[in-house]
């Protein structure tokens, strides 16, 4: 082929013998309409100024006007009309003369990307009738004065979401007249929790407050015995972020005819959140090492991440599983998807599926890091969104699950879900997508295994309850936190749950029967763990306590070691051992103290301060091993956040962070992000150390724009000082 190729052939999309035009999966990408559109050819003396012409579109689309208040957008930062499917909207169109409903015709004509094709409803015309039908697309008069008409426009419920072109269409004797492209009446089209005939319709109302409208959350992290909480600004309505989050859908190639679908929107979203094999939005760092980006405990919302993938287009560092499950929900809240992020504690990272987690040890009872392959993570986060499940049988829509967290492939990408709640919970895990994954995350066992040295395999303890074992999310209407482990199993020990087991296993989770390991456990001795609450940076002790039930004398050969783990619970470093021989009298209790010393963890730390402890001991009278282990987090210090004076939309005000730096050594490389949807966009400031025990003080001066009940977020960041968070709820008074 010549050199001299036409420009209009290099820019044509190649095309593939099944289809006749290409696939179309971009929403930002146009086509030409052409604003005289001929039937033939056109006399001599035609003149489009002799018909009824089109002179201004009204779109009624200031947040105060009718339709951002009736589709609740109304908090949306985008100066063009938003609306929800299902739903009639107003428009008024003024003509250069009046309307003739007898001799005058005209249509509506809604667009989207480049190949619009009605039966792919990515090309909707609109005739104006008498009457709107529920939940279909139509038109009607309602309202006429002089040369203006209006219209009540319904969309219908199962629409394809996005942004949509809008021209008007007057029919002449000779061709069809059409408006010039202009992008402000584009109008965007949102799925509708308040719509029943939306798959995605939600019954309460203070749940799609909450799920739908809520712009912060709450993330719970640490472990069961020691939850911790921070806030997480979701800021679906900030500026660009709803063009952002459509723009994840074309990254994800989904074809606009999908767009109407909730199921295939969180599937191809939970591949998009994380940049495994598609460049995604988020890149997950789990070592501790954060160069070239920003550590995922600094991030204090969505916002910022979201923008920086829109205007970069490259996958943004770094992120962890909470990070993931907040733009994921800023996602899906921004949508129109109902949607609140979940915290799993003791998740089971099982890399075998077979329910049953394999923590081996040695000889001595000390864990076998090499044989070690499944890890209990302290926590971890998802998504669930809610919607029908036409493609189920009855009964399993509601909550879905969807994870962005890149852990397993799923069809050969890093996705998780949708899988329904309900499957889970009753053991039905053959339902797409991916329940027996989830499932296994919140029901698996954990079995302490010693190898011997001829390779057979001794049981030595089976923890069934640990895995699973709290799962909560942010109460409906306040900062709470709300226990939801009963929508995920029946309690433990039932014969429900037994059943939902079996169901499980029936439907092809690997599930290996004990017996075919030995297991006799030592009976008659008990022993318990507990460590000391205490802040970091100090020292604290630990107790190991035996109960000796049985008439005999024994001796527990004991043996401590405490380990830096990552949240995910993978071992860093051993950084304490501690063996000693404990004498059990008959029918008594004796405890032993260990004391942990901060120099012994402080520079091995990591972000999240997260400790695990194995203690192992060898009752040497009968050979039997007792083996326990048990996370500790330790307190992380907070910023403090004080206002100066009260706060008046329209006026500049301040605010103040303060941090006193508790550790017995300097922090370096400080970075404090504040943040507050609906305030104030994300401020970042430097500071370049704070030595131990004094404080630093930053004053940022904003002015508020909008009255109301708002939250401030603040994080802090060093080299040797992570998860430090503050927050702050302030009223922002009518001027």
């Amino acid at each position: 082929m010549s050199e001299t190729m036409s420009t209009n052939e290099e820019n044509k999309p190649p095309l593939n013998g099944r289809r006749a035009i290409p696939p179309n999966y971009s929403n930002d990408e146009e086509n030409e309409v052409p604003e005289m559109e001929a039937f033939g050819v056109i006399p001599r003396g035609f003149n489009p100024r002799d018909y009824l012409r089109v002179v201004d579109i009204y779109m009624f689309k200031d947040p105060h006007e009718v339709n951002k208040q009736e589709h609740h957008t109304d908090k949306y930062y985008n100066p063009r009309l938003i609306v929800r499917r299902g739903q009639a909207f107003q428009i008024q169109i003024d003509f250069n003369r009046p309307y003739r409903p007898e001799t005058d015709q005209f249509w509506l004509e809604f667009l989207m990307g480049r190949y619009p094709q009605q039966n792919k409803g990515t090309y909707i015309p609109i005739l104006v009738g008498n009457v709107l039908k529920p939940g279909q697309w139509g038109a009607k008069i309602i309202h006429r004065e002089n040369n203006s008409i209006r219209l009540s426009v319904m969309s219908s419920a199962t629409c394809i979401i996005g942004r949509f072109r809008l021209y008007v269409a007057v029919l002449t004797p000779f061709g069809i007249l059409r408006t010039r492209r202009n992008s402000a009446t584009d109008t965007y089209i949102l799925f509708n929790p308040w719509c029943q005939l939306d798959a995605v319709y939600l019954d309460d109302e203070k749940e799609r407050q909450e799920y739908v409208l809520n712009d912060v959350g709450v993330v719970f992290h640490g472990n069961a015995e020691d939850i911790k909480s921070r806030s997480w600004s979701y800021g679906q309505f900030e500026e660009n972020i709803l063009d952002a989050c459509l723009f994840l859908m074309d990254k994800a190639e989904l074809e606009l005819s999908g767009r109407g679908n909730p199921v295939k929107i969180c599937r191809v979203a939970s591949a998009v959140i994380n940049s495994r094999d598609d460049d995604g939005v988020l890149v997950g760092s789990w070592n501790n090492s954060y160069d070239y980006g920003v550590a995922p405990s600094a991030w204090t919302g969505s916002v910022d991440i979201l923008l920086e993938y829109y205007s970069s287009k490259q996958p943004v560092r770094y992120g962890q599983c909470w990070v993931f499950a907040g733009v994921f929900n800023t996602f899906l809240r921004c949508l129109g998807i109902p949607a609140r992020l979940i915290t799993n504690y003791s998740s089971a990272h099982d890399n075998n599926a077979n329910l049953r987690l394999d923590i081996f040890l040695d000889d001595e009872g000390k864990v076998d890091t090499r044989l070690t392959k499944d890890s209990i993570w302290n926590y971890h986060c998802w998504n669930e969104a809610w919607m029908t499940r036409p493609d189920l049988p009855v009964g399993f829509g509601g909550w879905q699950v969807v994870d962005g967290t890149p852990q397993e492939t799923s069809d050969g990408m890093y996705r998780c879900g949708p899988a329904s709640v309900q499957a889970i919970k009753h053991g039905h895990v053959c339902f797409q997508f991916d329940a027996p994954f989830v499932y296994a995350e919140v029901n698996g066992d954990v079995f302490f295994t010693r190898m011997e040295k001829n390779g057979t395999q001794v049981v030595e303890n089976i923890d069934t309850t640990r895995i699973g074992q709290l799962i909560v999310t942010k109460e409906v209407g306040g900062d709470g936190m709300m226990d939801i482990t009963e929508e995920y199993k029946f309690r433990e020990g039932s014969d429900e749950e037994r059943l939902a087991l079996e169901t499980a296993v029936m439907y092809g989770v690997k599930k290996q029967s004990i017996q075919d390991t030995t297991y006799q456990p030592q009976t008659d001795v008990e022993m318990d763990f507990q460590a000391q609450k205490v802040v970091l940076g100090n020292d604290f002790k630990v107790t190991i306590t035996f109960r000796n039930k049985s008439r005999k004398s024994y001796t527990a050969t004991t043996y401590l070691s405490g380990n830096i783990v990552f949240y995910t619970g993978v071992t860093k470093s051993e950084f304490k051992k501690h063996s000693f021989s404990a004498k059990l009298e008959p029918s008594s209790s004796r405890s032993f103290d260990i004391m942990i010393r901060s120099s012994e963890y402080m520079n091995e730390l990591l972000e999240q301060a997260s400790f695990h402890f194995f203690v192992t001991a060898r009752i040497n009278e009968t050979g039997k091993i007792l083996a326990m282990q048990k996370a500790v987090v330790l307190e992380i210090p907070t910023l403090r956040i004080k206002t100066k004076g009260e706060m008046v939309a329209g006026r500049e005000t301040s605010v103040i962070v303060e941090f006193t730096n508790p550790l017995k050594q300097t922090l370096e490389n400080v970075m404090l992000r504040l943040e507050g949807p609906g305030v104030l966009r994300t401020i970042k400031k430097q500071f370049g150390r704070i030595p131990m025990n004094s404080t630093l003080t930053w004053e940022v001066k904003f002015t508020p724009m909008q009255p109301g009940l708002r939250r401030l977020i603040a994080s802090l960041n060093s080299d040797a000082l992570r998860h430090v968070y503050g927050e702050l709820n302030v009223q922002i008074q009518k001027p």
